[in-house]
């Protein structure tokens, strides 16, 4: 059978038509790499990762030490550098920015809560000049504008009666959801917070969580949430695990309502994620179970793939 010159022409238009990966998304990274160099020996914290965040989303990102996912929060936080892929966040190339429009970058299009309440706010100001401060740098608005849209962040995250308390005055779960409210001082793109629950009891951190939970749903804003905490994890829609550099698995939420009964139920689904380059990290239950290791035997079927040990 051969390919006509009308049928290449065809499928040229076709592929220069499609959209570019992640054209629609706030967050696309594309096949990213970071090498670290230490001592001579280089170490590659992500492998080719490829992850997509909507604009809106309020997602997860999970995994162990070591894994890579402080390393892409980094990045995204434009504070490193990848060494080689595609990053893109809110229209900008993460790649391809100097330092002046990284600067502008950290300071109006993300915001970021750090695990130690001690790096996320001046122990010399309080809660209102904590907030306002992004303001001052950044925003162009009046200084009365300034002011209510601090006092309001404050009051949506439910510390307007920190207002005029300095850091250690406070709590660690007010200190950190005033943190939140100096994030979004400057209406970032995108919030992104790295172990914000880490240092605080379960119960300080289900009010933290609802700090967020209530600044997606009010505010829009995107939220990434980088957790070793499963009952954090579980509350969003959609939790993304990260292993050896790359996204591994993730897992969906979604509301159904059983017909007969009316009653609404949450339906967590995993999957396995197909990066770009078309690999496929197996759960390791799964390999252990089949003893799976080194080669296996792959058999293309009609609506799907079997995969098994290479010697059967």
């Amino acid at each position: 059978m051969t390919t006509s010159l009308e049928d290449l022409e065809r499928r040229a238009t076709a592929h220069r038509e499609r959209p570019a990966y992640g054209h629609d998304a706030l967050i696309a990274c594309d096949r990213l790499v970071r090498v670290f160099t230490t001592d001579g020996v280089e170490v590659q914290a992500l492998q080719g990762l490829d992850l997509l965040v909507s604009e809106g989303e309020l997602m997860a990102l999970v995994g162990a030490s070591g894994s890579g996912k402080s390393t892409l929060m980094n990045i995204l936080a434009g504070l490193d550098v990848p060494t080689a892929g595609a990053a893109r966040v809110a229209g900008r190339d993460l790649l391809a920015m100097d330092s002046r429009a990284r600067l502008g970058y950290r300071r109006d299009v993300v915001g970021f809560v750090w695990q130690q309440t001690a790096r996320n706010l001046l122990p010399y100001l309080t809660s209102i000049q904590n907030v306002s401060l992004p303001m001052q740098l950044g925003s162009r608005q009046s200084k009365r504008k300034k002011a209510e849209r601090a006092d309001s962040l404050l009051a949506l995250l439910e510390v307007a009666h920190c207002r005029d308390r300095r850091p250690h005055q406070m709590s660690g779960g007010e200190q950190q959801r005033v943190a939140i409210a100096v994030a979004l001082a400057n209406s970032p793109s995108v919030l992104l917070a790295d172990e914000p629950t880490g240092e605080l009891d379960s119960a300080t951190g289900e009010q933290i969580f609802a700090a967020f939970r209530r600044a997606n749903e009010e505010l829009g804003t995107t939220i990434v949430i980088v957790t070793h905490d499963q009952a954090v994890a579980s509350e969003v829609r959609r939790t993304v695990a990260i292993r050896d550099g790359r996204t591994s698995t993730e897992v969906l939420r979604r509301t159904q309502v059983d017909a007969a009964t009316g009653e609404e139920s949450l339906v967590a689904r995993e999957y396995a994620m197909l990066d770009r380059a078309g690999r496929l990290q197996l759960p390791a239950e799964y390999m252990r179970a089949l003893e799976l290791a080194d080669r296996v035997a792959l058999e293309l079927e009609p609506d799907h793939i079997q995969i098994r040990p290479a010697d059967q």
